[in-house]
């Protein structure tokens, strides 16, 4: 039976234990240590950002072999773009170490709690990329390899540390390295480049700015606290929405070139494209219109939306290929 203490009985059962001697935290063990050291190294480099790219990845490889690629071939290829992005993703950390601490959106970042040592990270992130690029070298062939040292050196230089701090485009054209993917995936199973893997890279390229404004709407006073001039600090939410629905319809337009006769894909990814294009033009539309109207932009909503579609649409491609 459950029973309460009156007021007198709680304050003194408080008085007691206020008078124990408090026990001393027990110190962590060397396993537990271990755990938190290799948790925090992982952190750098942002696994939910790679899983992203990796998606993209593979359906690449699948259109570019017209069917599926040897088992071995897309593991050393998904590894080496992992090892690619862990690097650009630990170094972009070790730069903005000193405005992630402002923004409480990165303010549980290892170099932010100190549970790694920036030098530590800076080695860690060069580190990988060596690795990234010897593995693609000895597993694909030197077109994929120098495409994701571009990859790292675009991210980490031309964005993060040239436009992210100095322009409001930065996401446009920084975001061109998160479209490096598809071409590391096409040239890893041809030894070249042509008009489909370009077009994948449109269509990402496009896709960036839909899906990262809206999430920096919604951090908007964040960035504005770190002095980091994206759009939607600079300008007004109707003017972002608007951008966001013409950088929408780019990307739906760009995906309709994958279609037979212009691209390589049939039917199914067809229906695909146009239905998840019509979905995501429509959830662009609605941020637009509740901004006009003066309610809830809601912007969230979109983001997490426009992870679906990209995986959705690159889904379809893999699949129209192996039906």
């Amino acid at each position: 039976m459950t029973t309460f203490a009156g007021p007198v009985e709680t304050a003194a059962a408080q008085t007691s234990e206020s008078l124990e001697p408090l026990a001393p935290p027990a110190p962590p063990t060397r396993s537990g240590r271990v755990r938190t050291t290799v948790a925090a190294y992982v952190a750098l480099t942002k696994p939910r950002i790679i899983e992203l790219l990796l998606v993209t990845t593979v359906p690449t490889m699948v259109l570019a072999e017209r069917g599926m690629p040897p088992l071995g071939l897309v593991l050393a290829t998904l590894l080496g773009g992992a090892l690619a992005a862990g690097s650009a993703n630990a170094l972009n950390c070790y730069v903005d170490r000193d405005i992630d601490k402002v923004m409480a959106r990165t303010a549980r970042r290892p170099l932010v709690r100190h549970t790694v040592t920036p030098r530590s990270a800076l080695v860690f992130g060069l580190v990988l990329g060596v690795l990234a690029t010897a593995l693609l070298l000895l597993t694909t062939n030197a077109l994929a390899a120098s495409l994701a040292v571009v990859a790292i050196a675009f991210y980490v230089v031309v964005y993060t540390m040239v436009l992210k701090r100095r322009t409001s485009q930065n996401i446009v054209w920084g975001g061109a390295a998160g479209c490096m993917p598809v071409l590391i995936g096409w040239a890893a199973v041809t030894g070249s480049l042509a008009w489909a893997p370009w077009v994948l890279f449109a269509i990402i390229f496009f896709w960036t700015p839909p899906h990262y404004w809206p999430l920096a709407m919604r951090y908007r006073e964040d960035y504005a606290a770190a002095g980091v001039p994206m759009l939607p600090v600079v300008a007004s939410p109707a003017v972002v929405a608007s951008r966001i629905v013409a950088y929408s319809w780019a990307m739906v337009a760009s995906s309709l070139l994958l279609i037979a006769p212009l691209g390589p894909s049939g039917l199914l990814y067809a229906v695909a494209a146009v239905v998840l294009g019509a979905v995501f033009l429509r959830e662009a539309h609605l941020l637009r219109a509740r901004v006009r109207s003066g309610a809830d932009a809601a912007p969230m909503r979109l983001f997490h939306w426009s992870i679906t579609y990209l995986a959705l649409l690159f889904l379809a491609v893999a699949v129209d290929q192996l039906v």
